[in-house]
């Protein structure tokens, strides 16, 4: 072996070819597209078991434990109600605004909760990134598996409240499924952007909150969507109508709620819905494996 070191360093052969001759690769290079999507694949459990870990420790001094997951959105939708419902009367011109309300509530927390987390998902787990080999993206995913499990737990309070305040049962709460799935395809997507975004600019968690309070005043969460083409000038409400988050809280409405007042007709936003997944999904997904080799250095 010493004799064909030796052989090799008068060879004339540069270090990329003497790697190539010898079956070397770089150490930490980024796999491919394909190849990084079939190890992420094979990560699944190590994502859902992450997620479930999660949901549990966050309510682990608690004692009515993983009740609050809830409790929590229940009593959001009580303090939001008496503020912008009973308070500020918002709820002028929307029939059963308190379904109206709880449902542009739950569909944008679980958007904003996992954004707001994915900013730290690597900064926050460098000792888990630094100490394992395993695709990075992985994260961010956990963070989605963690609050879609969240939504899911608030999906089944808002249909008690759907129900208690008169709504009737119908086929259309199918398209709930569907318009929630697109959801959480937009939301991995935003998370890994997000998450390579915070692993650079580690103030970029400070900013996050003042970005989803302006971003939930844009989807009409509180107040009927109307006030947007009653208040705004025409291309400022067409540029509120191309909002992702306002879209999918109205898909979720409409299947939910008789009477919900939207900004355009359904086929409309079930295409924007779609597209909005498709771009941000995967464009985020691209965008996040094109920083693999970055992540947990420095």
């Amino acid at each position: 072996m010493a004799n064909t070191a030796v052989a090799d360093a008068h060879s004339g052969l540069t270090g990329s070819q003497l790697a190539a001759r010898h079956g070397l690769s770089v150490a930490g290079r980024r796999p491919t597209l394909t190849a990084y999507t079939q190890a992420l694949w094979s990560y699944r459990h190590f994502m859902t078991t992450y997620a479930n870990a999660k949901v549990t420790a966050s309510f682990s001094q608690a004692r009515l434990g993983q009740i609050w997951q809830m409790l929590t959105p229940l009593t959001n939708a009580a303090v939001y109600y008496l503020i912008f419902g009973v308070i500020l009367n918002t709820s002028r011109g929307v029939p059963n605004f308190i379904a109206y309300l709880c449902v542009g509530l739950f569909v944008f927390t679980f958007t904003s909760s996992t954004a707001t987390a994915g900013t730290s998902a690597i900064t926050s787990n460098l000792g888990l990134i630094r100490a394992l080999h395993f695709p990075r993206a992985a994260l961010p995913f956990a963070i989605t598996l963690t609050q879609l499990r969240h939504l899911l737990a608030a999906m089944v309070v808002l249909i008690g409240i759907v129900l208690v305040t008169g709504e009737p049962i119908t086929l259309e709460w199918l398209l709930a499924v569907p318009a929630l799935l697109l959801q959480a395809a937009f939301t991995v997507g935003l998370a890994l952007i997000l998450a390579r975004l915070g692993a650079k600019l580690t103030d970029l968690k400070q900013i996050m909150p003042f970005v989803m309070r302006t971003w939930m005043y844009g989807s009409g969460v509180l107040y009927s969507v109307q006030a947007f083409s009653d208040n705004l000038p025409a291309p400022a409400t067409t540029l509120i109508q191309l909002n992702p988050m306002l879209i999918y809280i109205e898909l979720v409405r409409h299947a939910l709620l008789e009477n919900a007042p939207v900004t355009s007709d359904m086929p409309r936003l079930w295409l924007l819905a779609t597209a909005w997944a498709l771009v941000v999904g995967i464009s985020g997904f691209i965008y996040f494996w094109r920083g693999e080799q970055e992540y947990g250095r420095g």
